[in-house]
């Protein structure tokens, strides 16, 4: 039952939140509500899984690392020392809750809510006046046993987890959560991009050779050919832990096969001298074409996250590093590049189920045009107009992916939300897309533009909240 506070508004979450219709309402609560829940793509700790963290309060499962959060608190004129400095956990929560009125219109503002409620029974507005009671009665059930990191996925309904991992990652954990029997399933991606991206940078590339060769086990590297073979041992070691899909992000894909070029470039990172911009561009584009080809060997899916424009704020990253809160959409030409790459490996039909995701709101119609040229008939939807990532994690941005691809291509195929993220809270997000995607069809139905067909319906809505992906991705 949910929980009341004396000094407590009631939310605005309740069983029929964002659902407009009563065809909507059907869809939801009779279709996609009890599906399971596939998250192919996040960056869940696996180290807190396998050791089934128990969290100590609020602030730390919540606050701890969330870069949406603190760019909200930012904007709102909190002090960073109330984000990733050194303030208490009380006092990082307390100005959160301040700032979570002035969010209305965010996507935080339901998530806050949504989450609350789904995990802590909590159905009162936060802001400054309920804070404490808030935060007292969350971070005592976070105390209790059905609290630990295991209990609180299990009773989102999750069955499998794809978490973000670097080729020279150990994967340890995963193996330690495999022994355990734990029912989720928790599986590592192939993240190869430092393999790529540092080659700009000869000392930190040649740095992560020397782990890259440690871990590989297969001596130094000191040729292309022999990086080549180091991620190739890497890709078959995910492979045999349930690896089933590699993930890159990406400002946008590379598409310049000079092989001899790519090699120049490795032997002046090599070096310690800066390759050119051709030969970087060379490298990266090689490097990228041959692992796609490891993906369809192994009938993987590859994963293109492209459009982010990082570390915008040099000062800030300077002080705090990457991934705390400095990055934006980024303005790059996509198509013709993003074709040339697709259309060299499917001219030897070497192309792998395909998953693309765009941060530009203007690059909808050409991701969901894209992935058009190159479905072949072998399988259903095997290439993939991915669901709204990062800025376009809303409802705003979900609808306009969903209506790019239902325009350009077939809804019905869609393999459905991910959660992309760190958080052990961020699982009712599936549901607000759920409810976004039924409200999104339901009101067809209503205005007529689609037939009242609920059992045909309800099945599309099934398929995309859990069974294309279950089908998909061969779980």
């Amino acid at each position: 039952m949910a929980t009341t506070v004396s000094a407590g508004q009631k939310t605005f979450v309740d069983d029929n939140f964002l659902l407009k219709s009563e065809t909507a309402r059907t869809l939801y609560h009779d279709y996609a509500k009890a599906m399971p829940i596939i998250d192919y793509h996040c960056h869940l700790p696996p180290d807190q899984i396998a050791e089934n963290r128990q969290f100590e309060n609020l602030t730390q499962i919540w606050l701890y690392g969330d870069h949406y959060k603190w760019r909200a608190m930012r904007a709102n004129g909190i002090n960073e020392k109330y984000c990733t400095g050194n303030a208490s956990d009380w006092e990082k929560f307390e100005q959160w809750a301040a700032t979570v009125p002035y969010t209305m219109r965010n996507p935080l503002y339901h998530w806050t809510h949504l989450e609350l409620l789904r995990y802590f029974d909590i159905d009162i507005l936060l802001n400054k006046d309920t804070a404490r009671e808030i935060y007292d009665e969350c971070s005592a059930k976070l105390k209790q046993p059905d609290y630990n990191v295991r209990s609180l996925l299990t009773k989102m309904n999750v069955k499998v987890i794809c978490t973000t991992d670097d080729p020279i990652d150990s994967l340890e954990y995963h193996k330690q959560i495999s022994d355990s029997g734990f029912d989720i399933k928790v599986l590592p991606t192939f993240r190869p991009d430092k393999a790529m991206l540092l080659i700009d940078s000869p000392s930190d590339f040649q740095q992560y050779l020397s782990k890259l060769s440690e871990t590989s086990g297969l001596g130094s590297i000191s040729s292309y050919d022999e990086l080549l073979a180091a991620l190739q041992n890497r890709h078959d070691f995910f492979a045999s832990m349930g690896g089933r899909l590699s993930d890159h992000g990406l400002e946008h894909i590379y598409s310049s096969f000079d092989e001899a070029a790519a090699k120049q470039a490795f032997a002046a990172a090599l070096k310690g001298e800066v390759p050119t911009v051709e030969q970087s561009l060379a490298f990266k584009s090689v490097l990228l074409y041959d692992l796609a080809k490891m993906d369809h060997a192994k009938s993987w899916t590859q994963q293109f996250h492209l459009g982010a424009l990082r570390n915008n704020n040099a000062r800030m990253l300077r002080e705090l590093g990457p991934d705390t809160g400095w990055d934006s959409i980024g303005d790059y030409s996509q198509a013709q590049a993003l074709s040339k790459f697709l259309n060299k490996l499917d001219s030897t039909d070497q192309l792998a189920k395909t998953i693309l995701y765009n941060l530009n709101p203007g690059d909808n119609e050409v991701m969901a045009t894209m992935i058009g040229n190159y479905n072949d008939g072998t399988v259903a939807g095997k290439m993939q107009f991915g669901s709204g990532w990062w800025f376009l994690d809303q409802k705003d941005g979900m609808e306009k992916q969903m209506n790019a691809l239902s325009n350009m291509g077939l809804l019905s195929r869609f393999v459905g939300m991910l959660t992309d993220s760190r958080s052990f809270l961020s699982y009712p997000r599936h549901e607000y897309f759920r409810r976004i995607l039924c409200n999104l069809i339901g009101n067809d139905v209503e205005n007529g533009e689609l037939p009242n067909d609920i059992q045909w319906l309800g099945k599309v809505v099934s398929d995309i909240s859990y069974n294309n992906a279950k089908n998909y991705f061969g779980f």
